[in-house]
């Protein structure tokens, strides 16, 4: 731990400060140019220019930012490849974060898949190849003493930072362990979602890479590779390594809420566990995506008439994310009349193994609560275990659910079964990419003769089927998480609480109607900002109902609009 007579007061390393106004700082000439938050490139007017030493450094036209946009956008287009593309915007990020937001923003939709899932997996791949600027915090488990430290570098104060993101990569998109380039990787690219869909403010947000080591052999034997160079670090050393980052993240900065990002099975869960009852925190990986789908899910209960308290539900892909949805699903049902035990029995759980049961010597400790009693399924065909089509066969489900990863697992006799059996099926094959996905939308409107009622995890187009089009709703969880942040950020909130996430989700599912034929189950990824600020003005409000929020709401929406940061280009001012 840095001693007391070497730490720098708040602040003192940084260039610039925010003001009403815009920005003051005491950089000058290529210093400012240096800065992305500053740099506004052939946008600085002539008086900045005066101000800021930046004559003869910058050609003599002054654009605006539309101009700048139209001329980003050509450039971007105009790359061979989805990973030039990406490499293209976080260029362009690391010199104009301004302009790389207002890009974002102007075409989310398109960008979206870029700069975060599928694109960003490819950028991780290659991180140590195309490593380029540093940015946030890298953390490493051999030198713990060098947290607070690593955090007072970035020269912010216990004020200035609102959220801040880490990753240790052990579970990265589907690639699984990909070290420091996937935790920096994954927690920049979760925060630049969250600043253009949610208007986070990037200043005050910080990614964090926490470098325990890896368990990829093509790393570790990588000349360039640029993390710690040896095995994941587990146990008891881990979790001192974890605390110490929780611990002195959140005595210097007492604001943030701190996310959690693609961490293992093992890891995952039982941190969040530990810490969720503390101090604000969040796993998107079994929060948000529970809370999504449960969006989804509501939305399917409006189209078919069926309350939650009568759904049979079967998981297929029993890992951190399809429990993490069951525990949300099994919440709303308790909330919709049946007591837990009840609520629990209504899911039924299947894995590699096939359907989990209480003799089963393997299971992890989150998928116990849902294991079947052995006894009842005695008479169940097994072949090595108890399959889907057994299941469904025998479970007669009114919602199947898919994160196994497993393309095609949902088959046409799978799902004509279980279509043979329910007015509405809701069938939610959620894996991503594309070639992992458990059924395609077309395949399981055709099997369902256009009953279905559909979300996946993939942008899918319209698909016509008899005379109706199907909008297919993707269970993004962009559509969630920002606006989540954003309103435990405005209110201030003690904890992440489970009636804030069913707040989140029933504002999401609100925001479209289902009655329609053929009509989306959730609203559409290019509205995410009207998506997260309604979002934020429920999280808010369920905040203050109870008594988490720390700041005085008396106008929430004008609050969660003043609070959102927009890529708009401020007067820069020198000190």
């Amino acid at each position: 731990m840095a001693g007391e007579e070497n730490r720098r007061p708040a602040g003192a390393n940084r260039v610039f400060e925010e003001t009403d106004e815009g920005y003051l700082t005491s950089a000058r000439g290529l210093e400012v140019l240096r800065e992305p938050l500053l740099n506004k490139g052939t946008a600085f007017t002539v008086e900045e220019r005066d101000e800021l030493d930046l004559h003869g450094l910058l050609p003599t036209a002054v654009e605006t930012l539309d101009q700048q946009a139209r001329r980003g956008y050509a450039q971007y287009r105009a790359q061979a490849t989805d990973l030039l593309k990406n490499i293209y915007l976080e260029a362009l990020r690391d010199r104009d974060e301004v302009l790389y937001y207002r890009l974002l923003s102007d075409h989310l939709r398109e960008m979206l898949p870029i700069v975060y899932d599928p694109t960003v997996a490819q950028a991780i791949e290659n991180y140590s190849h195309e490593y380029r600027r540093p940015r946030g915090v890298y953390l490493s488990v051999d030198d713990v003493d060098g947290i607070e430290r690593a955090f007072a570098d970035l020269g912010l104060g216990p004020d200035d930072v609102d959220l801040v993101v880490a990753s240790d990569a052990e579970e990265i998109l589907g690639i699984g362990d990909w070290g420091v380039g996937g935790g920096a990787g994954i927690a920049a690219g979760k925060l630049a979602v969250y600043t253009a869909a949610a208007g986070i403010d990037p200043a005050r947000a910080v990614p964090v890479a926490l470098d325990v080591g890896t368990d990829n052999e093509g790393l570790l034997n990588d000349p360039g590779y640029v993390g710690n160079r040896h095995a994941r670090v587990r146990g008891r050393r881990y979790d001192d390594f974890i605390d110490a980052y929780v611990t002195t993240a959140t005595r210097m900065f007492p604001g943030a809420l701190l996310h959690w990002e693609d961490f293992g099975p093992s890891n995952g869960r039982r941190i969040l566990e530990k810490y969720t009852g503390a101090i604000p925190t969040f796993n998107d990986d079994m929060q948000g995506t529970g809370a999504i789908v449960l969006a989804a899910m509501l939305g399917a209960v409006r189209a078919s008439g069926t309350p939650m308290r009568d759904q049979r539900i079967v998981v297929f892909g029993a890992g951190t994310a399809g429990i993490g949805i069951a525990d949300q699903l099994r919440s709303a049902m308790v909330r919709d009349g049946l007591d837990p035990d009840a609520a629990t029995r209504r899911i039924w759980p299947v894995d590699k193994q096939g359907l989990l049961l209480d003799d089963m010597t393997d299971l992890r400790d989150f998928q116990t609560p849902y294991a079947r009693p052995a006894e009842e399924v005695r008479d169940w065909k097994r072949d090595g275990g108890i399959g889907l089509p057994e299941v469904v066969e025998r479970v007669k489900p009114t919602m199947l659910l898919g994160t196994s990863t497993a393309h095609g697992a949902f088959t046409e006799q799978v799902v004509r079964a279980m279509a043979a059996g329910v007015d509405r099926p809701v069938i939610f094959p959620i894996s991503n990419p594309t070639e992992r996905i458990e059924a395609m939308p077309a395949d399981l409107l055709r099997w369902t003769d256009g009953r279905a009622l559909i979300a996946t995890g993939i942008p899918v187009n319209p698909i016509t089927y008899g005379r109706v089009t199907y909008t297919i709703a993707q269970a993004n969880n962009a559509l969630l998480y920002p606006g989540l942040g954003l309103g435990t950020i405005v209110s201030r909130a003690r904890r992440v609480s489970d009636g804030m996430l069913q707040a989140a989700a029933e504002a999401v599912g609100g925001m479209v109607d289902v009655t329609a034929p053929g009509a989306s189950l959730l609203p559409q990824v290019e509205n995410l900002r009207e998506v997260s600020a309604t979002v934020a003005v429920a999280v808010a409000e369920q905040a203050a109902r109870e008594n988490l929020a720390r700041v005085d709401l008396k106008d929430p929406v004008q609050q969660v609009q003043d609070a959102m940061w927009q890529p708009v280009y401020r007067r820069v001012r020198g000190r």
